[in-house]
């Protein structure tokens, strides 16, 4: 543990006749002196991720079961996390998602494309297991910091992955899945989608909740990203356990825009003693951010077409870079601490967390929060705003595992 940066804030020390331990206030000090005790705090704090792209990220880059393992130990200038830039930015446990594209529900192959990205998670883990380890419960991830581990949990987006037999969830929690996001940008047999028009179901499915059910009695978390207002309240009416939103944001900041929560469902997450994650993409943090890049993806779509290319053509990586600049607004990581301070108001410190979606927001990232180097600017932007440590433990990882062991222990009952 590295010693308190006593020297940067002994000016700032409040004293109370009921304390023995002095009380710091971070609102005092320089942004500089805020910084230095953000990345303390992130060093010796566990921090939970919510929710990380990397291993469909790996597998388009063709880094699947065959040939050399993904190059995670080297510190890259691609995509938004290696062990390099997690150890520099405190993350301990970034959930690594286990994402089906809707498209597989139409194909078929959804099981075996995730058997195949848990199966490329174990591989790094197996590759090198002086620095990375799997972990099916918090308790894993508390002994994996003591140990100065990477902690790899895995959670499924899209229930698309277990197709038709509900069988394949207990099959995917003894495969080490913790959370299941239930649908992803279409509806599916289990429910509707928040980037689907159609409502084929009007919220779950009968399918859909026996899937709640069934995953209530093995433990396995519920995540409510992606789903339709209806179907996250079919939801609550049928979990006997707390319910989470592992990458979402929230909707007062991005009117009309249902991927992220609204105030009745951060209301209702917090009813059921779960929480919302919140994520990082531009696009989710602010309504002009989100417009302008509407716009930009309306012209790229046109022009990718007009030139039969896609968007991982050399070509065509060349022309989108040179297009989006400078077009978006600038968005800053205190964006981050708005929507974290919006959940804080309205139903308390209880009922918040961190989940980037890193990997799977492309180059809509803010300022100052580019790759998984700068969760201490997260932190710096917390205490200048007042938060505690104790809050920030609560944001970077206790809610989280408060939440887990909630719905581990109900399982068993």
């Amino acid at each position: 543990m590295k010693k308190t940066l006593f020297s940067l804030f002994a000016a700032c020390l409040l004293f109370s006749c009921s304390e023995k331990e002095p009380v710091v206030d971070y609102t005092l000090l320089s942004d500089e002196q805020r910084l230095e005790v953000a990345k303390e705090i992130a060093q010796n704090t566990i921090i939970v991720d919510g929710h990380m792209d990397l291993p469909f990220r790996m597998y388009n880059l063709g880094n699947d079961l065959n040939g050399e393992v993904f190059d995670f130990m080297t510190r890259s200038d691609q995509g938004n996390i290696d062990y390099v830039r997690a150890k520099e930015g405190g993350v301990d446990a970034p959930f690594m998602a286990i994402y089906i594209p809707a498209s597989y529900q139409e194909t078929g192959g959804a099981k075996g494309l995730a058997d195949t990205l848990i199966s490329m998670v174990e591989r790094m883990v197996q590759t090198w297991p002086d620095k990375l380890a799997l972990a099916k419960s918090p308790e894993d991830i508390e002994n994996n910091f003591k140990n100065g581990l990477l902690s790899l949990p895995m959670g499924i987006e899209n229930a698309a992955a277990i197709e038709d037999d509900i069988r394949n969830i207990e099959y995917f929690f003894n495969r080490g899945i913790r959370y299941m996001t239930l649908t992803h940008g279409k509806d599916n047999l289990v429910g509707d989608s928040s980037y689907d028009d159609s409502e084929t179901h009007g919220g779950l499915s009968d399918y859909g909740k026996e899937v709640v059910k069934e995953m209530n009695r093995l433990g396995m978390i519920i995540d409510v990203s992606h789903i339709t207002d209806k179907t996250f309240f079919d939801v609550v009416a049928i979990s006997s356990a707390p319910i989470v939103a592992t990458h979402s944001s929230v909707r007062d900041f991005t009117p009309g825009f249902e991927r992220n929560v609204s105030n009745e469902i951060i209301q209702g997450l917090a009813e059921k003693n779960g929480m919302v994650m919140i994520t990082f993409g531009g696009s989710f943090l602010d309504q002009n951010y989100s417009d302008a890049n509407t716009a930009i993806r309306a012209h790229l779509q046109e022009w990718l077409k007009e030139n039969n290319l896609n968007y991982r053509d050399e070509a065509a990586q060349e022309y989108i870079k040179a297009y989006s600049a400078d077009k978006r607004p600038i968005v800053h990581v205190s964006k981050v601490v708005d929507h974290i301070d919006h959940v804080v108001k309205l139903v308390g410190i209880d009922y918040v967390g961190l989940g980037s979606d890193f990997d799977g927001v492309g180059d809509t990232l803010p300022e100052g929060l580019k790759d998984a180097s700068m969760y201490p600017n997260i932190i710096a932007e917390l205490l200048k705003r007042g938060y505690s440590k104790e809050d920030i433990e609560k944001i970077c990882y206790k809610n989280f595992f408060r939440v887990w062991k909630e719905v581990s222990l109900l399982s068993k009952k």
